[in-house]
């Protein structure tokens, strides 16, 4: 299975330290030269483990062929999440990892398969690969890792 990130899921997964868990999955994790350019441009934890799993070759760095449909995207949206949705476009991706609404909106008019952070959390809880002993605490604490998500959709994500 291919799987395509944009940044801000993998920096938010970094933070939680649950982005090894779902990287170690048997499938290929790619993301665009523009996603790596990202992450790099704020040197701090998150962006050390992601250089971590790329340098391990766990996360592949992709160079896009497909540029003029970034190109395109990258009217509305930013580059990251642009050159994220060509290169699953590119590769048949199985899943493209985004957040951002315009972005996520955008990849399944095309015709791609949407994950969010939050589904990959769940995922990872549902298969015992993280436990999450309090959803309480989880929210806290992705709000203070300024991910930003109404209390209602996290509770309609995780059934609480």
């Amino acid at each position: 299975m291919k799987i395509v990130f944009n940044c801000s899921p993998l920096i938010f997964l970094a933070r939680l330290d649950f982005l090894e868990n779902f990287i170690n999955d048997a499938h290929q994790f790619y993301i665009p030269l523009g996603v790596q350019l990202e992450i790099n441009a704020k040197p701090d934890s998150a962006s050390k483990y992601v250089n971590r799993l790329i340098l391990n070759q766990q996360l592949l760095v992709q160079e896009l062929k497909l540029l003029s449909l970034a190109n395109r995207l990258n009217d509305r949206l930013g580059r990251g999440e642009s050159e994220a949705i060509s290169l699953a476009i590119e590769l048949q991706a199985d899943y493209i990892i985004l957040d951002d609404f315009a972005a996520r909106k955008d990849a399944k008019r095309l015709g791609l398969n949407v994950k969010g952070t939050l589904a990959v959390v769940r995922k990872l809880h549902l298969e015992g690969q993280i436990n999450i002993s309090d959803f309480d605490v989880l929210y806290q604490k992705i709000t203070e890792i300024n991910f930003r998500v109404k209390r209602e959709i996290f509770d309609e994500i995780f059934d609480n």
